[in-house]
């Protein structure tokens, strides 16, 4: 059974930091690629970052390019995104996304709120 379990959500100020991390098991890690996904309210989820299986590469959202980093650790099966300045808007559902096949596995979400 595969499961993705995401947490570090949290409430912050902007400019704020947060951490967030996914915890993978069922399946074998190290061979797939990862992503973070993010849906606000009313709106549509959005692909914030990616990274290859091995974590030699990762892509951005231009929203998020150079305050989020994607990372990975494949001894611990885990996937990380690391949030800096952050801002309201960054306000979302963040989740981890196991790209396996067309649609791949999902965690149940971990809420991300912005504000003062």
């Amino acid at each position: 059974q595969v499961q993705l379990v995401e947490s570090g959500g949290d409430l912050v100020q902007p400019g704020g930091s947060l951490r967030l991390s996914c915890a993978v098991s069922g399946l074998i890690f190290k061979i797939y690629p990862m992503r973070w996904y993010r849906q606000a309210p009313g709106k549509e989820r959005e692909l914030v970052a990616s990274i290859t299986n091995t974590g030699g590469g990762t892509n951005y959202a231009n929203s998020v390019k150079g305050r989020f980093t994607i990372s990975r650790d494949n001894a611990k099966n885990t996937v990380y995104l690391q949030m800096n300045s952050l801002k309201p808007d960054d306000t979302a559902v963040y989740y981890c996304n196991a790209v396996v096949g067309a649609d791949g596995y999902w965690g149940q979400g971990t809420q991300v709120t912005v504000a003062s």
